[in-house]
Order: structure tokens, then C-alpha cells, then sequence
């Protein structure tokens, strides 16, 4: 013991004496601190090595890789530092050297010799089946001869629903031999055909951070929450979904928004299957997702899959995120400062990657730093400047519509576009602008997975003529609302049924023809839990009325409710400030508008990190109120006059034409 203490203690002089060189003969490269938009105090009581564990405050005023970070000593110098992020040790996992699979007694017997002397944490077995559900008790040995029970009653299953657990736990240690024996009683044997032994790793801390769930959005199907971090570039160890719910089963993906040449889109990161589930007797659950993953942005968004189950309850979401540490070398002892938010300095080079792996055994003094302030002197540069700018001026008279957006404080903004303005923009949303006064206001698109519903006024419309057929008329608020999807309920108990989505179109020439926008096939049956049905739009709809019908054949009709249409949520990204003086609008309807061009993407990243105010716009304005009959659609009687009156024009011309014809000669 003594020699070990005489060894880390040599070792850690010799880091010491090792790093006070480099540092000292450090030559440190001239920089601007007022370039830095945060500043945080280092009380440093002595001269030597510290370490200070990065605050979720300074992790979303910085960098997601952290490289505009500086520490500057009470000189004003920098001063070079590591950073050290703390995560676990990924698993490793190993096969066993023999496998043998018996069946005695009306039991089944695994046998393996493990082949390793490193400690074990758990095995998993593998087997083509299924569906199974299965106790199964595991016993560890050296020798052969003397046997100790490792696991007792545990339960290993793979559900119908998806719930699946092949692994077992087991105390950490060594084990020569392992015997898994399933009681087979009751239920025919599950061939098992290899496994897996995970080794013991190593641990890292986490703390656990304070989510909130900002929204919850029921679509058909699904269940969207969308969680505040309280801060960007957090790196989560796992997320767990809190429920009382007891039995259910659902398959969960989590998401980010990030940007991309199209504006900002959410991006899948991971994907599992969370459940509570009675096995034997004994309630299985399994309600965390695990991650190992930086969030770059405060938000994170979580799918919930129910396909046709009922939402489940979530009382919270929690999550814990993995420590970041910074670590120098104080040449001296007092006030030093850790500096954080340049968007467009890049990663210092310093000459302490030689020590990087040595630093993490040495003993340091733990500094916390003070709370975030802004730097006093702070000059932003040029990108982030310019967010707070106008853009090009705007000829708004070429705009149809507007909606005032009431500001209420300064900084990002974020503006979800209704249906009505949806449905008069254009299907790319190329025309919407934001504007003050006479010039642009720089925004960026947010598309969502999120999905508004509308709930349809519906009523019969069935053809005299095809008494076999049902059909419902559905009434859009509008013409061109953008909906993507239709659902609605039956309290019909038994059907099957092929459902078609249509509307009624009519051509330049006035003809009317059915476009038709989806269509989807509806089984019901009594024991079964009820299933809405869910048609998917395969185009726009151009008119405000849309037709569902279906062939019920020689059945009786079923009984249909709750018409529903759901369009995406879009919204827009941008900075201002309020001004009641200046009011800010949001521009639409212009045909001829092309898509808008700004440089926002230079500081996305701030837009998407920053904690956003949201803005519900007011009522429509219309800058255009003289109807125009251009491109209007002749109907009815009026159709029948104008192609009359068109047809008697035509006969007239060609008399007056013939007039003119010189006369055949008469031979």
C-alpha cells in the first residue's frame, strides 16, 4: 500500500514539474478578450493544477466543442487548458468459449464456460423465437463442484408488443462456469442458441438537469412532447420517461432540430422501446432511453409511438448529463477569468495534448466559477451584429395579406403560422415575409413533426343513384388549407371497408372532374380496441370541400364522427426587437414571390440555442380589397352565356369573313 501511495505521489510531481514547464515556456498567442460576450470568475487560492467543472450556463454561452473558451490569468494572459469530458467506458461485451443447451427433468439448462478471468456484469441470450416468457435462475462456479446463485426468479420475455428483455443482471465478478436453468413447466422450451457476457466498466458521473415539457401534441398515432433543457450542449447520459400507467408498451424516438438548407428540421438521434409489463407475476419495467449523445440545441423532442392504443400518462421526463471539466496550471494564485460566447473564434492550440491522458490521475484544487455575466466591454463581431439588422427593403404592395405580430420582448422571436395564413401562401411557403417599416426583417423556417388539427364540418352526401355507397361532404375552413392527413371515429362494431378521399375540381374550360387525395382500408371488429380511421393526403387540397365515401356492398352503413384534418406546424425564426412604434407584420399571398435569401445561417446556432418568445399572430388584413374576376371560374348559367355569347361572336366573324372571299367563277 505504501508503495503505491510512494508511486502516484511520484507520478503526480513529475506531471507537475512536467506541466510548469510547458506552461511556463508557453508562448500565448494575442487575442482580444472584449471579442467575448461572458465572463466568469476564478478564485484560484494557491499556485498549481485546477480543476473546474464546466456550468450548464457557460456549456450554452459557448461552442457546442467548447473552442471559444479562454482562461486569462489576473495579468490578462491566456492561459492553456484541457478539457476533459467524464463519460463512461463503453461496454464491451465477450462470447463464451463452450455452449451447451440440455433439457432434464422437464427443465431447461444452459451451460457455458465464460473464457475470461474479468469480471462480469450480466449475459444476454440470444434465440430465433419470437414469444416466450420465461423465469430462469443463473448460477456462477470455478470449479465445477461448489455452485453460487447469481440470479434468482428473474424473468427474460419477448412480447407481441414489442417489450423484450434477453438480458440478465448479474453481482459483478468472476466466473469460470455460468449454469441458466428455465423452468419449462407450463410452456414448450425456446431454443437458445449462443450468448453474450458483458464485462464490468467504469462508471462516470452525471447530474441530473431540470427539463420541462413546453408542449404536448397528440397526433393520430402519436404522441409529441417537446422538452426544454434549460440549455444547449448538454451531453445526456440517458432519458427516462416517468409514467404511472400500469401496463403499456410503446416504441419512443428521440429527435433534434438542427438546420439545414432548408431552414431548421428535426433529426432523429435514437430509438427504443420503453414498457411496464406483468411477467409471471412480477412487474417489468423499463422506462429509460439510453443516449450518450450532445444536444447542441436546448430542445429535445420526443416521439411516443402509440399506433392505436390511447396516449399514455407522463408525469415527467428526466434526464442526467455527463460533466465537462477544464483543467490548468495557475502560475500564480488570485482572480482569474473564464471567458465563453465568441461564435467565431476557433479551437486554441496549446501545447498540452502530451499530458491530456496523465492530468486525470493527478490531484487538483476544484474552483467553481462565478455566475455568468456579461463582458463589459463586449464588441460583437460582424455575423451576430448583423442578426439585429433589416434586411432588403420590400415592395409591399406585390403582398395580399398581413398579420400584425405583437412583440413583447426583445430578442428571438418564434411565430407559428396558422392554417388561414397557410392556406393563402404559397405550398412552399415562399412568399411569407417579415417585415417593419418599409424593409425585411431575417427569419428561418422551422419544420415540425407536429401536426394542428382541424376539426371538419361534415354531412351526408350520398348519390341516389349508388345506394350501396356512403359519401360524406367535409367542409374546410377554406380553400387550400394544407392538411396532409384526415381522421374520424365509427361507433360501428364490426366493418371492413375501403375508404377513399376525394374533391371536385374544375378545369380552366369549367369542367368538373374528382381529383382524388387518398384513400386507406378500415377493418373493425368487437373485441378489438377501437381504431380511428386515418387517411394520408397525397396532394394539396385546392377547394374548401373534400368527399369521403366507401362501397359498403351488400352491408349496412357505418356510422362515422369527429371529422378531423391535421396540417404541419411551421413556424418562423427571428430576432427583433418590440417597438410599438414600429410594428412587425408578417407578408403573404404573392404568386410571383421568390424564396428569401438571408444570411441567418452564419449564427443559427445562436437562433436555435437561444430560449425563444412566442408570438401569436393577429387578425388578416387584406391589402387588396377590390375583388379581381381574373382567373376566376365560370359556373352555372354563367358558364352556358359566356360559350353562347362566344359561339354567336364566332358565327358573326365568319359571316363578315365570307363577304370578302372573292367568288368562284362559274365555268
Amino acid at each position: 500500500m505504501k508503495r503505491i501511495l510512494r508511486y502516484h505521489l511520484l507520478h503526480s510531481f513529475c506531471v507537475f514539474v512536467a506541466l510548469t514547464i510547458v506552461v511556463d515556456g508557453q508562448t500565448n498567442p494575442p487575442f482580444d478578450p472584449n471579442e467575448w460576450r461572458d465572463t466568469q470568475a476564478l478564485e484560484v487560492p494557491a499556485r498549481g493544477l485546477v480543476r473546474v467543472t464546466v456550468p450548464v450556463t457557460t456549456l450554452n454561452a459557448a461552442q457546442p466543442g467548447l473552442e471559444d473558451l479562454r482562461v486569462v490569468d489576473p495579468t490578462g494572459n491566456q492561459v492553456p487548458y484541457l478539457i476533459e469530458r467524464v463519460l463512461p467506458d463503453p461496454e464491451t461485451t465477450s462470447r463464451p468459449t463452450e455452449f451447451r443447451s440440455t433439457i432434464e427433468n422437464g427443465a431447461t439448462q444452459l451451460n457455458l464456460k465464460t473464457g475470461t478471468s474479468a469480471p462480469i456484469i450480466g449475459l444476454t441470450l440470444e434465440t430465433p423465437a419470437t414469444q416466450f416468457m420465461k423465469a430462469v435462475d443463473v448460477e456462477g462456479s470455478n470449479d465445477g463442484r461448489t455452485w453460487t446463485k447469481l440470479a434468482g426468479g428473474d424473468s427474460l420475455f419477448h412480447l407481441p408488443n414489442g417489450a423484450t428483455k434477453p438480458r440478465v443482471s448479474l453481482p459483478e465478478g468472476a466466473w469460470q462456469l455460468l449454469r441458466i436453468t428455465f423452468d419449462e413447466l407450463g410452456s414448450a422450451p425456446v431454443p437458445f442458441t449462443g450468448a453474450k457476457l458483458h464485462k464490468a466498466r467504469t462508471n462516470a458521473p452525471a447530474e441530473p438537469v431540470a427539463i420541462t415539457i413546453k408542449s404536448r401534441d397528440e397526433i393520430p398515432g402519436t404522441t409529441r412532447l417537446a422538452l426544454d433543457l434549460g440549455a444547449a450542449n448538454l451531453t445526456l447520459g440517458s432519458v427516462r420517461i416517468e409514467s404511472n400507467e400500469p401496463v403499456f408498451t410503446r416504441a419512443v424516438t428521440l429527435a433534434v432540430p438542427e438546420v439545414s438548407d432548408e431552414g431548421i428540421r428535426e433529426r432523429d438521434i435514437t430509438g427504443s422501446v420503453i414498457y411496464r409489463v406483468n411477467v409471471n407475476g412480477k412487474n417489468e419495467a423499463h422506462l429509460e432511453i439510453p443516449l450518450e449523445s450532445q444536444i447542441q440545441t436546448r430542445e429535445l423532442v420526443v416521439l411516443i409511438q402509440n399506433e392505436d392504443s390511447p396516449p399514455i400518462s407522463i408525469d415527467a421526463v428526466r434526464a442526467d448529463r455527463r460533466l465537462v471539466r477544464l483543467i490548468f496550471f495557475a502560475n500564480q494564485p488570485g482572480q482569474f477569468s473564464l471567458l465563453s460566447g465568441n461564435a467565431q473564434a476557433g479551437a486554441p492550440r496549446y501545447d498540452l495534448s502530451a499530458l491530456s491522458g496523465k492530468l486525470k490521475n493527478v490531484a487538483a484544487m476544484d474552483v467553481v466559477p462565478s455566475a455568468l455575466a456579461p463582458h463589459p466591454n463586449y464588441k460583437p463581431p460582424e455575423a451576430l451584429a448583423a442578426v439585429t439588422l433589416s434586411g432588403a427593403k420590400i415592395d409591399a404592395a406585390k403582398w395580399k395579406f398581413r398579420k400584425l405580430l405583437p412583440l413583447t420582448q426583445n430578442g428571438v422571436q418564434q411565430v407559428e403560422l396558422d392554417a388561414e395564413l397557410l392556406a393563402r401562401s404559397q405550398p412552399d411557403q415562399r412568399d411569407i415575409r417579415i417585415v417593419r417599416g418599409e424593409y425585411q426583417l431575417p427569419f428561418i423556417f422551422q419544420r415540425t413533426s407536429v401536426s394542428r388539427p382541424i376539426s371538419l364540418n361534415a354531412a351526408a352526401a350520398n348519390d341516389p343513384k349508388k345506394p350501396a355507397l356512403s359519401r360524406w361532404s367535409l367542409i374546410l375552413p377554406q380553400p387550400g388549407v394544407p392538411i396532409t392527413r384526415l381522421a374520424c371515429t365509427s361507433s360501428s362494431p364490426l366493418f371492413h371497408r375501403q375508404m377513399r378521399l376525394w374533391e371536385e375540381i374544375t378545369d380552366e374550360r369549367g369542367d368538373k372532374f374528382a381529383a382524388e387525395l387518398g384513400r386507406a382500408t378500415w377493418d373493425q371488429t368487437p373485441n378489438s380496441a377501437k381504431r380511428n380511421l386515418v387517411i394520408e393526403l397525397n396532394a394539396r387540397p385546392k377547394t374548401d370541400t373534400l368527399f369521403l365515401e366507401t362501397d359498403n356492398g351488400d352491408n349496412p352503413p357505418i356510422e362515422l364522427r369527429d371529422f378531423r384534418g391535421f396540417y404541419p406546424v411551421t413556424r418562423v425564426v427571428f430576432k427583433a426587437t418590440s417597438d410599438p412604434a414600429q410594428p412587425v407584420w408578417v407578408y403573404y399571398d404573392n404568386a410571383d414571390a421568390a424564396a428569401a435569401h438571408y444570411d441567418l445561417t452564419l449564427v443559427a446556432s445562436e437562433l436555435l440555442k437561444a430560449k425563444r418568445n412566442t408570438v401569436t399572430p393577429g387578425a388578416e388584413e387584406n391589402l387588396s380589397p377590390k375583388p379581381s374576376l381574373t382567373g376566376q371560374t365560370l359556373t352555372g348559367s354563367t358558364r352556358y352565356i359566356f360559350w353562347g355569347a362566344l359561339a354567336l361572336v364566332v358565327i358573326v366573324l365568319l359571316a363578315i369573313m365570307s363577304r370578302f372571299l372573292p367568288k368562284q367563277q362559274q365555268q
